[in-house]
């Protein structure tokens, strides 16, 4: 499949997870995490990637719960990179509050605000906010239904049985001289495939695991769902955990053994998956969703995701499990520096030899 590389989009993803010092490898203050958050998505910009987006996660080995306040941060002290979440909970907020924060972004940028929105893969914030997991999917259907309409129609009229009934309403400040660019993330629900189509909102697929190209089906699906209902085909992507070196694969892989691995292995308990054992970390890291290695080998596995799903944009997911910050700072420098133009050569490579 011919990509077209000038059109593609390379994103860096974080969960806010509380990174470790170089010095005593211990773990910082949430101040530290993110103070360091910060210097991360200023280096993410200076580089010249395309997208930042933060996770909301209400845990303690997250630093991250409001990530719309740490994109503010970031709207006045970056230039060029897009300020997106990865993923706002929307089942669990406020719709109108959730347009009203990302005005205020998208004004203080000058235009450069984006969101994801998801259901919540984590549930810690319904009891947090009063909601009742028995509503999951109709909490998400109505406010999906309710954001669509702010960011539409200039004054909203809406009544649901979760959300607030709303007459003749608009909402301040407006989104000025361009619509908020949305995505909904994905992690491999045909139901929430049919919605993104529905709306006309791009699609993010979160691959945590396994290998990229199951995936292509519900590609297959969000493009004719698209097409069935007159909507647009929004870009596609993906977002997948990784860790790069200059050139020693091992060095990235003990790394990644020793922090991905306690990362999945917190997050399985409470999801009853089994804990990573070096057989499924090997797997996943030769083959499947974990991008861990020298620049050449994290190149090469990415050139091939993006050439098998024909995808239009590709964002890492960095820092997991906290890792040390020269890590990660490190991680985000050759992603942007060294694997990013490697992988546009392998692809259009790929493309003159079709």
């Amino acid at each position: 499949m011919k990509i077209d590389v000038d059109k593609l989009r390379f994103g860096l993803d974080t969960f806010g997870d509380v990174a470790y010092t170089d010095t005593f490898h211990t773990k910082m203050s949430y101040r530290e995490s993110l103070q360091n958050l910060i210097k991360e998505g200023q280096l993410a910009d200076q580089l010249g990637l395309d997208v930042i987006a933060l996770g909301e996660h209400h845990r303690e080995e997250f630093s991250i719960s409001s990530p719309e306040v740490v994109l503010g941060a970031l709207a006045s002290t970056t230039k060029n990179i897009h300020l997106s979440t990865g993923v706002t909970v929307l089942s669990s907020d406020d719709p109108v509050r959730v347009y009203e924060r990302f005005a205020t972004i998208d004004a203080i940028s000058d235009g450069r605000a984006e969101i994801i929105l998801g259901r919540g893969s984590f549930t810690e914030s319904f009891p947090l906010f009063g909601y009742d997991l028995k509503d999951y999917d109709d909490l998400f259907v109505e406010k999906v239904g309710l954001f669509n309409a702010l960011l539409t129609q200039d004054h909203v009229d809406w009544e649901s049985k979760h959300v607030q009934k709303l007459e003749n309403v608009r909402t301040y400040p407006r989104i000025e001289g361009h619509q908020l660019p949305v995505a909904i993330g994905v992690g491999g629900t045909p139901e929430s495939v049919l919605r993104t189509a529905y709306y006309g909102y791009s699609l993010v697929l979160a691959i945590i695991s396994g290998d990229a190209d199951r995936f292509a089906p519900y590609i297959k699906l969000y493009k004719k769902a698209a097409e069935e209902y007159g909507t647009k085909v929004g870009e596609i992507g993906v977002h997948s955990h990784g860790i790069i070196t200059e050139d020693d694969d091992d060095e990235a892989y003990n790394i990644g053994w020793k922090y991905i691995k306690s990362s999945m292995d917190r997050v399985g308990k409470d999801r009853g998956w089994p804990e990573m054992t070096r057989e499924r970390y090997n797997y996943e890291v030769i083959k499947g969703a974990l991008y861990v290695g020298s620049v050449e080998t994290v190149a090469k596995r990415i050139a091939t995701t993006i050439s098998d799903l024909g995808i239009d944009r590709f964002d890492l997911v960095y820092g997991t499990g906290g890792q040390l910050e020269s890590d990660r700072m490190r991680t985000i420098e050759l992603y942007a520096t060294k694997v990013i133009p490697r992988v546009k050569e392998i692809l259009q490579e790929a493309n003159e030899n079709e």
